[in-house]
């Protein structure tokens, strides 16, 4: 794998830390700004609504620059916003610099996967997008528990400027690893919006907002669900989200080394599993082992799906693949913001803690099916453009039914052969 999968895995970093972090510094950034914790939640949701609205935008200003200096400047983009949030002197400030930082979120993991599988042979690409990706949930493991104990013990600021300094290295290494690729000739806003029009793209966008909103479903609420279920202590759910941290890098290393051999067969037993665990997680939150490894399989299966999602839109978008594979990274947030609602629904409806989980076995459940959906419809395309079309005959066959001029009826000879019994005007 070339070394610039290094920097872009290195960006991943640092943006998948100041994604998640904030979770744990709710209550240090509520307090210190002078706003309720539910108030302070508008920090995530309005990252998540930035990501979705950043990331079809940025990339269709990006289209007549090289990618390599979109991604630069998609890198000064996330530097600027974790600085506002680190000296905001109001709730309103950090709310902004939280959107711009956003802004840059969706756009450089989309044209990340095209560099990445530009980097590398064709039947490697899963595997460089996997290895950019690495850097995401990496962080999950060690940026948001390590930025999340430097915010409760020095302050949230500094967690803030230490994810600007992430930016810095990441800006450098893409500067310094990144090649500068030339810009895809006769590639205009056009050719890439018209990759909507391909239902299988829809399709792999549609299977990433439901399989990862099954994973958020139940990941959303998972402090009152192991605290007030599982019977574990609120320290705990600290190492609880670093196991499925855990689970995110395996699964995201699986994935990329599974999709390129056998991509659908993947999805089938990462979006099954997922369901399966999901649904049996339901009804065992109470068992703490039960509990410990259900919280790793979704995390392991549910970035499982990462990958192959990622490389089946760049497959089949085709010729214009950067505005769908930004897209797709909206895809992801948006079944995130889907899903924590769906889960607050049944929450507020009585149902209990454990019901998120089962809203998110039905919308793995319904993933599953639009794969299954989407490989026949596939299947079918492919039996059509390798069945040969009939040859047009060389004569126009005769109308048996018609009527036969006489002077070209046939009329038997007296030995085995036929001759034309000639009559009318045709007789010589």
């Amino acid at each position: 794998m070339p070394l610039a999968l290094l920097a872009l895995a290195l960006g991943a970093f640092g943006i998948g830390t100041t994604e998640f972090v904030i979770m744990g510094l709710l209550p240090q950034v509520g307090a210190d700004l002078g706003v309720s914790v539910p108030t302070a939640g508008y920090l995530v949701t309005g990252y998540a609504l930035g990501v979705m609205i950043g990331a079809p935008i940025m990339t269709v200003l990006g289209t007549r620059i090289s990618r390599k200096n979109m991604l630069m400047l998609l890198m000064g983009l996330f530097i600027l916003g974790n600085l506002i949030s680190a000296v905001a002197p109001v709730f309103a400030v950090m709310l902004i610099g939280r959107v711009v930082a956003s802004l840059a979120h969706g756009a450089f993991f989309g044209i990340g996967s095209v560099v990445a599988a530009e980097l590398v042979a064709p039947e490697k690409k899963a595997g460089a997008i996997s290895m950019m990706f690495t850097g995401l949930t990496v962080a999950n493991v060690v940026g948001v528990p390590l930025g999340t104990y430097v915010g409760q013990s020095a302050g949230w600021r500094v967690t803030f400027a230490l994810v600007a300094a992430l930016g810095v290295l990441g800006l450098v290494g893409v500067a310094k690893l990144v090649p500068d690729l030339p810009r895809p000739e006769g590639v205009r806003l056009r050719h890439e919006v018209a990759a909507f029009r391909n239902v299988q793209v829809v399709l792999a966008m549609a299977m990433t907002v439901l399989g990862f909103g099954g994973v958020f479903a139940a990941i959303t609420y998972i402090a009152p669900m192991m605290t007030e279920v599982g019977g574990f202590a609120e320290s705990s759910v600290t190492w609880l989200m670093v196991v499925f941290g855990l689970g995110m890098v395996v699964g995201n290393l699986l994935g990329g080394r599974f999709a390129d051999r056998r991509l659908m067969p993947l999805l089938y037993t990462a979006l099954g599993g997922l369901a399966l665990v999901l649904f049996l997680f339901t009804f065992l939150a109470s068992v703490k082992i039960a509990a410990v490894v259900a919280v790793f399989l979704i995390g392991a299966l549910g970035f499982a799906t990462v990958p192959p999602l990622q490389k089946r839109v760049l497959d089949q978008a085709h010729g214009a693949p950067t505005l769908a594979s930004a897209a797709n990274i909206g895809a992801f947030n948006l079944g995130n913001a889907l899903s924590a609602w769906l889960g607050g629904m049944v929450i507020s409806a009585g149902l209990g803690y454990t019901t998120p989980n089962a809203v998110g076995a039905a919308l793995a459940a319904a993933a599953l099916a639009l794969a299954v959906v989407s490989h026949r419809l596939e299947a079918r395309s492919g039996r059509r453009a390798a069945t040969p079309r009939a040859p047009e005959p060389l004569v126009r066959p005769l109308d048996t039914a018609a009527p036969v001029p006489a002077d070209l009826a046939w009329a038997p000879a007296a030995d085995s052969g036929a001759v034309p019994a000639a009559t009318g005007a045709g007789r010589s």
